[in-house]
């Protein structure tokens, strides 16, 4: 399970950056960082509903 851990590790660096991107959003009221913050949050959603789509593949496999 050594991918999950990976998978754990870039899922909550990607939503620290995206926090931190409307942090200095708020910070600055500058609408780039605003930006920022969506497309990286949108993307990490993305990836989460890849790996769960991914593992519940491998979990119905057996069955079919």
């Amino acid at each position: 399970m050594p991918g999950v851990l990976l998978f754990r590790l870039v899922f909550g660096l990607l939503l620290v950056a995206g926090l931190f991107s409307f942090a200095m959003y708020v910070a600055t009221g500058d609408a780039r960082w605003r930006r920022r913050g969506l497309v990286i949050i949108k993307w990490t959603v993305i990836a989460g509903l890849g790996v769960v789509a991914v593992i519940a593949l491998e979990r119905l496999t057996p069955l079919l």
